[in-house]
C-alpha cells in the first residue's frame, strides 16, 4: 500500500511558475504551461481541457458536460484563465478547441521539465508498506508533477484563499464532502503555515 501525498502547487510555486521567462530554445513548454496553467485556475481535469470547444466558452464563463462523471458545470472565467484563452482565440486548432493541449502522457514528462526549470524543488516524502516493510521515500516536487496537478492546485489554492468548500465543489463537481476531505485539510496547514509569518515581523 502507498500513502500518496496531493501534489498541488502553492501560490508561490504558481506565481513562479506563471511568470517563468521560458528560453528560447525550450519554446515548446510554453504552451504546456498555459493549459496546465488554465487547469490551475479554473480546476478543469486534463480530459476536460482536452475536449474544452470555442463553443463552451461564454461571455464570462464556460459551460462543459465532464468526460469522467458527466456532469454538467458551469465555470466563472478570472483574469488568468480568460487571458490564457484570448491568447489563443485567433488561432485555429483541430475540432474547434479552444487550446493547444498535446497529448496527457508527453505532458507530464514536458510538466516535469518545466518545473525543474522553475525550481520547483520543495522535498515530498512518501511512505510505501512492501511486505511489512515501511519504505520512504523522498522526492524533488517537480519530479511528481503531472497535469492532475493543475486540478488539485486550484483546490487547495481556492480554499486557502478563504473560498468556501461548497463553492469550490460547484466549480469541480464534487458532489460529498469525503472526496474534499483532503484538499480541506491541506488548506488548514497552509492557514496554520500562514500564522508563523507574523513571527518574522
Amino acid at each position: 500500500t502507498t500513502r500518496k501525498k496531493v501534489i498541488f502547487l502553492t501560490m508561490e510555486e504558481l506565481n513562479r511558475l506563471r511568470e517563468y521567462p521560458i528560453p528560447a530554445r525550450k519554446k515548446y513548454l510554453e504552451r504546456v504551461r498555459d493549459v496546465f496553467l488554465f487547469c490551475c485556475f479554473t480546476g478543469l481535469r486534463y480530459s476536460d481541457v482536452f475536449n474544452l470547444k470555442r463553443s463552451d466558452v461564454k461571455a464570462g464563463h464556460i459551460e462543459i458536460t465532464t468526460v469522467k462523471t458527466a456532469d454538467s458545470l458551469l465555470i466563472e472565467l478570472n483574469n488568468h484563465s480568460k487571458a490564457i484563452l484570448d491568447k489563443y482565440k485567433d488561432i485555429p486548432f483541430e475540432r474547434d478547441k479552444a487550446l493547444p493541449v498535446i497529448r496527457n502522457q508527453r505532458m507530464n514528462v514536458y510538466l516535469k521539465e518545466l518545473g525543474e526549470l522553475c525550481g520547483i524543488d520543495e522535498p515530498v516524502g512518501e511512505t510505501y508498506y512492501k511486505g511489512g516493510e515501511r519504505i520512504d521515500v523522498v522526492t524533488p516536487k517537480y519530479a511528481l508533477l503531472g497535469s492532475h496537478a493543475g486540478r488539485r492546485t486550484f483546490i487547495c489554492n481556492a480554499l486557502s484563499l478563504g473560498i468556501p468548500a461548497q463553492v469550490v465543489m460547484k466549480w469541480t463537481g464534487h458532489s460529498d464532502y469525503t472526496a474534499m476531505k483532503p484538499y480541506i485539510d491541506i488548506a488548514d496547514d497552509i492557514k496554520a503555515g500562514a500564522m508563523d509569518k507574523f513571527n518574522s515581523l
